[in-house]
């Protein structure tokens, strides 16, 4: 259960819709959400396309880098 709401969370701060979850249970494709997950995630904060790769390839240095810096969660404009 739990990793399930840890992926609706992230779906919710990356402004996706909750029914991307279902996404996830399909191969191959749930890659693909992951991806544009992560860089979206990192678009709200007001990173840029490089601190994506970051999260992407490093998540274990970039993000405790978004968790205890003064960034700010700024939702995109839609």
């Amino acid at each position: 259960m739990i990793p399930f709401y840890n992926m609706y969370l992230l779906l919710k701060i990356a402004q996706r819709p909750g029914w991307w979850l279902l996404l996830f249970l399909v191969p191959i494709i749930n890659i693909v959400v992951q991806i544009m997950i992560i860089f979206d995630i990192a678009k709200n904060f007001g990173k840029g396309t490089g601190f994506g790769f970051g999260l992407l390839f490093l998540g274990f240095i970039f993000y405790p880098i978004l968790a205890f810096s003064d960034v700010k969660y700024k939702p995109a404009k839609k």
